[in-house]
């Protein structure tokens, strides 16, 4: 009969307890991280949204006039500097922030409403890894149900 020692059970309990908090941490982390995104999107600020990409990165622009897979850096500061000065300074909403993380990285996905000449209602989700966007899904969704912050 196999029996597992108490320092055993206790040192798996502790590994298990220290992986929870650490991807605790990780979540909040990309929650924070995913709101000052929003925020930079909502003030224009496309030297702060290219900051927070990684190497590699791939954004998914799904509907409406920008639609399109964007996979270089040039690509992606495009597409942020046009839809910048489209919109100017955006009133921002966001509601069911949700991030889960593991070891390996953190996904957040919300519902964000950007407010300026017309309501900009998306479904979003990002996923870091090493705390720097690899993947970006803007689904337009006239339909989402976000309420105004204002």
């Amino acid at each position: 009969m196999n029996k597992i020692a108490p320092s055993h059970t206790l040192s798996c309990a502790a590994l298990a307890a220290a992986l929870l908090l650490a991807s605790s941490a990780a979540s909040a982390d990309a929650a924070d991280d995913a709101r000052a995104h929003f925020q930079a999107i909502a003030s224009g600020d496309v030297p702060a949204l290219m900051q927070s990409y990684a190497n590699g990165a791939q954004f998914q622009w799904v509907g409406g006039m920008l639609d399109g897979v964007y996979a270089t850096p040039e690509s992606i500061r495009g597409v942020w500097a046009k839809f910048a000065a489209a919109q100017g300074p955006l009133k921002l909403s966001v509601e069911g922030l949700e991030a889960s993380s593991n070891p390996k990285g953190s996904t957040v996905v919300a519902r964000v409403m950007f407010e300026g000449k017309a309501a900009i209602k998306v479904r979003y989700a990002l996923t870091y890894r090493d705390g720097k966007i690899v993947t970006e899904v803007w689904q337009l969704d006239p339909q989402l149900d976000v309420k105004s912050a204002y």
